[in-house]
């Protein structure tokens, strides 16, 4: 699949991590391309705010490592929703994973060398990339603290990682949510994404008239190529080049 040509009638839905910045060993450590903030600022600007950052992230990860960008956003795979006029909204309100949860997982990764924990303010992921071995060793216990039917949380599976989050949040939802605000209303939704979490927003894009792209599928599994294609789009929009014309390098 090709991605397409952008034009002013669509509106983006951009994944952080393995979409717009690469994999790294820990959240932490990524890598911001220098030119991303200024480009997408660029495309807030040539689609009128129809551009939305949609993230596993806290919104405060995402503005410290997007800054000075600042715009629609959703947090914790749509737990917390950022419209373009600033207001946030959280849903569902006041739940997070419960402290003992918590400390249960910190004690288990502390045997565990390599094992990290990411706390978020409403869920928490577990990382194994710098210890794979001990991968079996965390679903276990992840399992054992969260089963399927429990009413509040599930878990999310990643990259060599695991979440628990909120049953009543998804990207999807954001996506939905966020194109029923004026600056999204009446265009093409275009989600790009990379993992698990991603297909309930790429699902939401198509079924409102819209399309998702697989980093993996469409780009090849390189972000410097998804930001490539923005910036292609970023230029066409601003008359700087026409359609099908090839960039010169893969990242801004």
């Amino acid at each position: 699949m090709t991605p397409p040509d952008l034009d002013r009638t669509f509106a983006l839905f951009l994944d952080v991590d393995g979409t717009l910045v690469e994999i790294a060993a820990t959240p932490e450590a990524v890598v911001v391309a220098p030119g991303l903030p200024g480009l997408l600022a660029d495309l807030h600007t040539h689609l009128d705010g129809a551009v939305a950052i949609v993230s596993g992230r806290p919104l405060a990860q995402i503005d410290e490592l997007l800054h000075p960008f600042c715009g629609s956003a959703a947090g914790e795979h749509g737990v917390a929703i950022r419209f373009g006029d600033g207001t946030v909204e959280e849903l569902p309100v006041g739940i997070a994973v419960p402290e003992d949860w918590r400390e249960a997982l910190g004690a288990s990764a502390a045997r565990w060398p390599g094992v990290r924990i990411e706390p978020k303010p409403h869920g928490v992921t577990i990382h194994y990339r710098l210890a794979p071995e001990h991968g079996n060793d965390v679903w276990r216990v992840v399992r054992a603290l969260v089963p399927e039917d429990h009413p509040w949380f599930r878990l999310l599976p990643a990259r060599e990682a695991v979440e628990i989050g909120l049953r009543a949040a998804s990207k999807g939802q954001a996506v939905e949510r966020l194109m029923r605000q004026a600056a999204f209303q009446g265009r093409k939704p275009i989600y790009v994404g990379d993992d698990f979490t991603d297909e309930a927003g790429i699902s939401a894009a198509t079924e409102l008239g819209g399309i998702g792209l697989r980093v993996g599928e469409v780009f090849g599994g390189d972000p410097a190529h998804v930001r490539a294609w923005l910036k292609r789009g970023s230029d066409r929009l601003a008359g700087k080049v026409t359609a099908g014309t090839v960039p010169k390098g893969i990242a801004p």
